[in-house]
Parts: structure tokens; sequence; C-alpha cells
């Protein structure tokens, strides 16, 4: 039989669960003081380690208050064994939350430092999450009395049903983790699709990565699609690319007086245009005898993808300025009009500058 409850029992109660709120209270402001210095340092670990630390540790205070509270007063050995059970939930509780973010967030740091892993997409820290909260709601039904083993065979037998049930989930997820394997894609690329999705890739997570385009709009595409599309990936194996721009010139051109100015302009774009490569080696390439000009191809070293129109711009605008000053034509392409008089038709071979206006030819 218990003994009665005595002042002196509420007293010690008391104090105990004092103790605990003031242990919690300093360990706190402690732990913020550290998180302070930790965002003073280059590794971010720390200040992932700290976060947690504030959380779990004042729960542990409160909790090792509440059980010595518990432990001096005269309670029944039922309502000791619960009050004992809540406080180690509890404490499991916070301990789980606290894991859970710490190895997420270290999870997150070690992506975000290689380039080659998952740079920071999410899929990687919520398997993490769920995979810690599982096993500390596990652990806190064993605390309590309830065996998990059951559990576990009957999670296993139903999860050929849960399969089929969200196949197309399951699908993207492993497909997002099939492409952060693979390294085809990262955060901060810039990937187009065969069915016409482009933009800059956001995010990668559990089902879908969300890309941005150019219009500064977000296209979210299912892991699936992304995994099974053709896709060109324009910052891989490396972020600098070429560009191709078209030109033509009058077939009395002087062809080696058009590449040497050709070059220069190009010369002239890549040092001085932001997004150009300045070491780029000018190319000019002549490929083609067309019907009124002779074809060639201006090759351009830009920085990244984005950077090609500002730099198509200039140099279009200044190679038009420059071909003015030295006297290089591009003509105007020409067309065969047929004028038929009676029954005899007169080809002719006219530029579109020449074409009379479709008045006169009914004169």
């Amino acid at each position: 039989m218990n003994r009665a409850l005595t002042l002196d029992d509420v007293v010690l109660a008391g104090i105990a669960l004092a103790t605990g709120l003031l242990l919690a209270f300093l360990s706190r402001t402690l732990l913020r003081w550290l998180g302070k210095h930790a965002k003073r340092t280059r590794w971010s670990g720390d200040d992932v380690v700290v976060d947690a630390l504030r959380t779990v540790v004042p729960w542990a205070a409160l909790v090792g208050g509440g059980a010595a509270a518990a432990a001096v007063l005269p309670l029944t050995r039922a309502v000791q064994h619960t009050v004992n059970q809540s406080l180690t939930v509890l404490l499991i509780f916070a301990v789980t939350v606290s894991a859970a973010r710490v190895i997420a967030g270290l999870v997150q740091s070690v992506t975000h430092s290689r380039s080659g892993v998952a740079g920071s997409a999410t899929i990687f820290v919520n398997i993490t999450r769920v995979l810690v909260l599982a096993l500390g709601f596990l652990v806190a039904l064993q605390s309590l009395g309830v065996s998990i083993a059951p559990m576990l065979t009957a999670l296993g037998v139903g999860g050929l049903a849960v399969a089929l049930a969200l196949q197309d989930t399951l699908a993207n997820l492993f497909a997002g983790i099939h492409i952060l394997a693979s390294k085809t894609v990262q955060r901060g690329d810039y990937i187009r699709l065969s069915s016409g999705e482009e933009g800059y890739v956001e995010d990668i997570n559990w089902r879908q990565t969300t890309v941005r385009n150019l219009s500064n709009n977000l296209v979210v595409i299912p892991n699936g699609q992304l995994a099974a599309s053709n896709m060109t990936n324009f910052m891989r194996p490396e972020q600098q690319l070429t560009i191709l721009v078209q030109a033509g010139v009058a077939y009395d051109s002087d062809l080696e007086h058009v590449e040497r100015v050709t070059c220069e302009v190009v010369t002239e774009v890549m040092t001085e245009i932001t997004g150009a490569v300045p070491d780029h080696e000018p190319l000019v390439r002549f490929h083609t005898f067309g019907d009124s000009r002779i074809g060639f191809t201006v090759i351009l070293g830009v920085g990244e993808f984005s950077d090609q129109f500002r730099i198509k711009h200039e140099f279009i605008k200044r190679l038009h300025r420059r071909y003015q000053a030295e006297g290089i034509r591009i003509p105007a392409p020409t067309r065969t009009v047929a004028l038929q008089q009676g029954t005899v038709v007169i080809p002719q071979q006219r530029t579109v500058d020449d074409l009379a206006p479709p008045a006169a030819l009914h004169d």
C-alpha cells in the first residue's frame, strides 16, 4: 500500500520540475550562443548539429525533471509505469525528430559540397528523413510493449499490394534516384527534352523535377518522363559551348577579305561582350554555293546557354556595320517571275527589290 501524499513530496516534485525547466532554459541559451559561433565556420555540418541539440537537450531536461518528480511522489505502480512510458515516448520522439534533422541536414550539406552528387536535390534528404522517423516510430512502439515483428511481417506481405497501387509514384521515385545516381542531371543544369520542355533544373524530389524556363515560369516534369525522354544537357560535360551563326556574301566578294573581317569581328565580340569566351579561336567555314550567295558558318564561344542570345545579337549588329564599312555586300534573295504574254512565257531572274507591284504585272 502506498503512503499518503505529503507537503514534502509536493515540494520535492516541484523542485524537480523547476530544475528541469531551469536546465532546459540554460541549455537552450548555451546552444543558441554556440549556434552563433558555428555560423562563422566554413563547414555547415556544425550548424545542423547545434540546431538539432537545441531541440533535444531542452526536451531531455524536461523529461528528466518530470521523471524525478514522478519518482518522489507516492504513485501507484500502474500510474508510475504509465508516467514512465509517457516520458520515454516523449524523449524518443524528441530524439527521433532531432536525429532526422541532423542526418537530413548532413546529407544536404554533403550534396551541396559535391557537385557530382545531386546538388541540393531534396529526394535524398526526404528519403533519409522518412527512414529515421520510421525507425523512431518502431522504437517508440517497442518501448510501449507493442511487438513490431507482426507489423514488419504485415508490411512485407502488403508491400506487393502497395507497390501495385503506387506503381506510378514508385516509378517516379526510382527514376529520380537513377537520374541522380547516373549524374546526368544536376541542379542548375540547362536541359532540353525531345518533347520540347527546356530550362534550368531547380530541384529533383521524390516524384518530379522542377525546371525554370527562360520566361521565368516553372515546368514540372515527372521523373519517369524525364528518364524516358531524349534529353540534351547544355551544361555537361562542361558549361562552355559553341554556337553557329549562318551568313552569306555575294559571289563577287573577296572571300579572303570576308574571312579576315569576320574573324576580327568575332575577336572583338569575344573580348568585349559579357558571357563570351575571350580565348575562343575565331572560326569561319564556307560551305555552300547558294542561289544568290556563298554561304558560310561563324562559330562563336559562349560561357553558358543563356548568354548565346546576347552574343548573337551583338555579333550580327557589329558584323553588319563592319560589312557596310568594308564594302562587303550581302545580297538579297532572288526569285524567278514568269510574265505570260499571250501564249509565250518569258522567265526573268530578278531580285526581291526589283519586283514590280502586283498591279503592274497586269499591264
